[in-house]
């Protein structure tokens, strides 16, 4: 029990300061590291806030208590070993990751934003014992170590999922709501078909921005201005709730406001994005108080105790482990093997009008290049009469990307494979066999490349694509599986900041049909240099 004691906080010991000044440096070098992201990511726009959050948690923590101060027993010397050597496990996975797929990968984010939250807690555990009392073991103080991988990118696969999935449900309750409102839609995967327009659900207003951001803020709110147990249960449950029925009430609005003949692009798409953040972080706020109900005053600081300090050293081998492992994955990665040059020009790689072949203009690409974060793309889709025994055109896409050394990190481009992208347009995927066999066009063998299968209605599209990184395709299974990211490593050293390219083709054919047609050999020959 909590004892009414002065308030004057504990001298620290110098061991004390060593603990604490090695845990605010690795801090500052995680906020660091992910400030680029907190800048540029809407979904982590919040990141921006948890410095002075973060301190303000643990001051919270000091001032206001409870002030729980276990004893060293077992128990939390076996807890605390565990919870800095997952700290270093996640610091070697970091490292790992950002030598296979470069420092700005999501999952080293990720990593590095664990193991801070694994090291501080062995810290704190240390610093709140019986023998220290520096800081309190209580829901303010393990708030302030855990909330870390929250302000984090999301591992590409997880994310994916998830907007996929909240895209398609926000898309469904928006379209049941049009039906009760007597306006006639329908959709064809995350876009609703109006009378006189479309809505698409992207990405942005799936609710995964609302939804992180507002469960940080109840966590944030549950620790410092609930104290009732079941409250804080009860706000941290609501938040997601709340934060995706707000989206739903946004997208809405929008998709009436189409309706209505009003440009919602720009402006109104924006503008109401802050308005749902804001309006739920204060419903959120309100609900806080409401659950807590009269303010309980701060109870009384506990003076430290006359017995001397035990050593962490534990606490010292693991935070001086975890920053020699920092320092030698920076050291031993190191930028492309090829020289950088020009962003080549794509429209050159494609043939504009090729003998014997129609080409269907692509409209509109270029509203992809926010998302991809590139404006260097090219699409061109060639048709071609069909012979006596099949009456259908044969029908070839082409779609190029590219990215300069460093322009974007190696997930961002596997994230956006057709198998990412496609089903949100109405497509559905169509089992196939993987490829066992060589790969070749013409007389020349090609890197294996992954295939997919789409359909939509009646319409088939066999697409075959590469993902070629600083001058080789890479082969991986599954682009988002962090298990297949930790093979690049072994499979192409540690290498970082390579350009990128991804070659997308599509055809209503499969390849044994078109592998030798002329055209297709000259613009995959136009690509060997890039690593095809």
């Amino acid at each position: 029990m909590p004892s009414a004691t002065p308030t004057t906080p504990p001298h620290l010991t110098p061991s004390a300061w060593i603990v604490v000044a090695m845990a605010g440096l690795l801090t500052a070098c995680l906020c660091w590291m992910l400030w680029p992201d907190w800048q540029s990511n809407p979904d982590l726009s919040h990141g921006l806030f948890a410095p002075v959050l973060f301190l303000l948690l643990l001051h919270e923590s000091r001032r206001r208590g409870p002030f729980r101060f276990p004893e060293d027993t077992l128990i939390v010397r076996l807890t605390r070993g565990v919870a800095l050597i997952c700290g270093l496990v996640s610091v070697a996975m970091a490292g790992l990751f950002a030598a296979a797929v470069e420092w700005s990968h999501p999952l080293v984010g990720m990593s590095l934003a664990l193991a801070l939250s694994g090291l501080l807690l062995g810290a704190l555990l240390w610093l709140s014992s019986a023998t220290m009392r520096v800081v309190p073991l209580n829901w303010a103080s393990f708030v302030a170590v855990a909330f870390w991988p929250l302000c984090a990118p999301f591992p590409p696969g997880l994310y994916s999922r998830i907007t996929l999935q909240l895209q398609f449900w926000v898309t469904e309750i928006v379209l049941n709501a049009l039906h009760l409102l007597g306006i006639a839609a329908s959709t064809s995967g995350n876009i609703i078909l109006l009378a006189t327009t479309s809505v698409g659900v992207e990405e942005a207003c799936s609710g995964v921005r609302s939804l992180v951001s507002c469960f940080f803020a109840a966590l944030f709110f549950s620790a410092t201005l609930v104290r009732r147990p079941w409250a804080r249960f009860a706000l941290i449950a609501i938040a997601p709730l709340l934060a995706f029925g707000m989206n739903v009430v946004r997208s809405l609005g929008l998709t009436l406001l189409a309706n209505g003949g009003v440009d919602i692009s720009g402006t109104w798409h924006d503008l109401t994005g802050f308005a749902v953040l804001g309006v739920t972080a204060l419903m959120l706020g309100g609900l806080a108080l409401w659950l807590e109900g009269p303010e309980t005053p701060p109870q009384a600081g506990v003076a430290a105790p006359s017995r001397p300090a035990t050593r962490p050293w534990g606490v010292f081998a693991a935070f001086g482990t975890a920053a020699a492992l920092i320092v030698f994955f920076v050291a031993n990665t190191h930028g492309p093997a090829r020289d950088a040059s020009p962003p080549p020009d794509l429209q050159v790689l494609l043939p504009t009008q090729p003998a014997g072949w129609d080409r269907v203009h692509t409209e509109n690409l270029y509203r992809f290049a926010s998302v991809l974060e590139t404006e260097h793309l090219v699409q061109r889709t060639y048709l071609r009469r069909g012979d006596a025994a099949n009456a259908e055109p044969v029908q070839i896409t082409l779609y190029l990307a590219y990215w300069s050394p460093g322009q974007a990190p190696v997930s961002l481009v596997a994230a956006h494979t057709p198998e990412a992208c496609w089903p949100g347009g109405g497509w559905t995927t169509q089992p196939t066999a993987p490829i066992t066999r060589p790969f070749a066009s013409g007389q020349r063998f090609l890197p294996p490349p992954e295939y997919r299968a789409f359909a939509q209605a009646s319409f088939l599209q066999h697409v075959w694509y590469w993902h070629l990184y600083d001058g080789r395709s890479i082969t991986q299974k599954d682009p988002r599986s962090p298990l297949q990211l930790l093979k690049l490593a072994w499979n192409y050293g540690f290498r970082t900041a390579g350009e990128q390219m991804f070659v997308r083709v599509s055809s209503n054919r499969p390849w044994d049909e078109i592998h030798d047609d002329p055209l297709l050999v000259e613009i995959l020959a136009r690509l060997e240099p890039f690593g095809l």
